[in-house]
C-alpha cells in the first residue's frame, strides 16, 4: 500500500498552486533545496523544489529518495507541446521518457507501464467535466537549451504526444537506480503552435538559476518578447492549477 509520497518539481510557479490547494504544509530545507511536508488523503507527502535542469533535478531527487524512502515519486511541472494535440492547461502523463542531447535521443527506463495506465485512467475518471484533458505521451528531457521546432524535426517515427521539459529523465534515473516507483506528469504551458523568441538561458546563470540582472538585460535587448512573457505567465497559471489538481487526484486515488 502506498503511504509515503515523494514529489519533485523544478520551479516555485509549479509548487505554489499545489501548496495552496493542500493548505497546511511545513517548510524545511533538505540538502540546500526548499522542502515541504504535508498530509493529504491519509498519506504523508514530501515535496522538494529542485530548480531548473537535469543536474539539479538529479541532486534533489537523490536527496529526497535517500532521506525519505518514499513508496512512490511523482515528478511534475510544466512542459511545451512539441506537436499539435495537447492544449494549454492539458495534463500529460508520461508513458515513455527520452533524454535529448546533441541531437540524439536516449531512452530512459524507470516508468512502470502498468502504473502509468492505472494512473492515467484514474485521472481521466476523476477529472471528468473539468476544463482540461488528460493525455499519455513521451516526455523529452532536454539536456541543453533547444527549440521545439528543432526537436520536432528530429523526432523518431511514431513518437506519441511528445512534450519538451528539462528534468523528468534525470529524476527517473535516480528512481530507477534506487528501485523506487515513479510517475511523471506535466501541465502544458505552451502549445506546439508557439515557438518562444527566448530561452531559459536568457534569464539564468550557468547553473540554471534565474538572475534578475539577466532578465532585465534580456528585456532591454528584446522588448518584443514582453507580450510572449505575459502570455506564458497567464498560461503557466492555468497549467499550474490544473497540475496541482491532477497531482492531488493521484495521491488521493492511490
Amino acid at each position: 500500500m502506498t503511504k509515503k509520497i515523494g514529489l519533485i518539481a523544478a520551479m516555485p510557479e509549479e509548487v505554489k498552486p499545489l501548496i495552496r490547494q493542500v493548505g497546511t504544509v511545513r517548510r524545511e530545507e533538505l540538502a540546500g533545496f526548499p522542502f515541504y511536508r504535508f498530509t493529504f488523503a491519509g498519506k504523508d507527502a514530501c515535496l522538494i523544489e529542485s530548480g531548473i535542469g537535469a543536474a539539479r533535478a538529479a541532486r534533489a531527487a537523490l536527496a529526497l529518495v535517500d532521506a525519505m524512502a518514499p513508496d512512490l515519486v511523482i515528478n511534475f511541472g510544466f512542459a511545451g507541446a512539441v506537436l499539435a494535440g495537447p492544449a494549454v492547461g492539458d495534463i500529460v502523463v508520461a508513458d515513455r521518457l527520452r533524454f535529448f542531447r546533441e541531437r540524439l535521443f536516449r531512452e530512459q527506463p524507470g516508468l512502470s507501464p502498468e502504473l502509468t495506465a492505472k494512473l492515467a485512467a484514474m485521472l481521466e475518471q476523476r477529472c471528468q467535466g473539468r476544463s482540461f484533458s488528460i493525455h499519455r505521451g513521451t516526455f523529452i528531457t532536454a539536456g541543453e537549451i533547444v527549440g521545439k521546432r528543432m526537436v520536432a524535426g528530429l523526432l523518431p517515427a511514431g513518437t506519441a504526444t511528445p512534450v519538451l521539459e528539462m528534468e523528468s529523465a534525470a529524476v527517473a534515473r535516480v528512481a530507477y537506480d534506487r528501485n523506487v516507483q515513479l510517475t511523471a506528469i506535466r501541465g502544458i504551458s505552451d502549445g506546439a503552435d508557439e515557438e518562444l523568441d527566448f530561452s531559459i538561458a536568457d534569464f539564468t546563470d550557468e547553473e540554471m538559476r534565474i538572475r534578475i540582472w539577466k532578465v532585465l538585460r534580456t528585456l532591454a535587448r528584446k522588448p518584443r518578447i514582453i507580450p510572449q512573457l505575459m502570455r506564458l505567465e497567464k498560461n503557466s497559471r492555468i497549467a499550474g492549477e490544473n497540475l496541482a489538481t491532477a497531482v492531488l487526484a493521484i495521491i488521493e486515488g492511490l
